[in-house]
């Protein structure tokens, strides 16, 4: 973590910025207000007084909490490990059930803390689905490229389109239905439908 820069004597000062470890406690506040309460409910005041922070110490860096929750979001986001077994069924079972994936419980309650300001605010959409949900699709997908070069895949899939389907059945499931996402589910769905739709037989 960098410390942060003194401003030098004579020097004009410009918007300070929050940094090092001030600032990811700042973050992290607002991560851990996001599982609790939800984006609609997560105001500035409230990340403030849980890090400990001025409001204007967090003005001075974030416009607004839309900005503050995607650098929040961006630096606690666990990266999905995708392991090269040489099967398909069993890299999306240790891709989807690791760090990161789908029973990882609090990247579940980030995601459904988000879904209605991704309904209200386009720009907050548009950054957190390239910056968060991107990668994860881009995991996904080079798993099916993987077992497709490995020849498992019948030929005429759509792979970006097929990389949705593990995460879309099971988060249907999870916040529709109310079922859990457990490794047990995410098995079930990847033997009972994934597996059976796009290899060879």
């Amino acid at each position: 973590m960098s410390p942060t820069h003194a401003t030098q004597a004579g020097e004009t000062q410009s918007r300070p910025r929050v940094e090092g470890e001030r600032e990811q406690e700042i973050l992290d506040a607002t991560i851990d207000i996001l599982a609790e309460v939800g984006y609609d409910r997560l105001t500035m005041d409230a990340v403030a007084a849980r890090a400990k922070a001025s409001k204007a110490t967090l003005y001075r860096r974030w416009n607004g909490k839309a900005q503050l929750v995607i650098d929040a979001l961006i630096s606690e986001k666990e990266p999905m490990t995708a392991p090269d077994t040489g099967s398909l069924r069993e890299d999306l079972v240790g891709t989807f059930c690791g760090m990161g994936g789908l029973t990882d419980t609090k990247q579940i309650a980030i995601f459904g803390s988000v879904v209605t300001a991704m309904s209200r605010d386009p720009e907050f959409a548009e950054t957190f689905r390239r910056d968060f949900i991107g990668p994860k699709k881009a995991i996904s997908t080079e798993l099916f490229r993987r077992a497709q070069e490995r020849g498992e895949l019948r030929d005429g899939l759509d792979l970006e389109l097929i990389a949705l389907a593990l995460p879309g059945i099971v988060l249907h499931r999870t916040f529709l239905l109310g079922d859990p996402p457990t490794p047990e589910l995410i098995a079930k769905v990847v033997d009972q439908l994934i597996i059976p739709a796009v290899t060879r037989g």
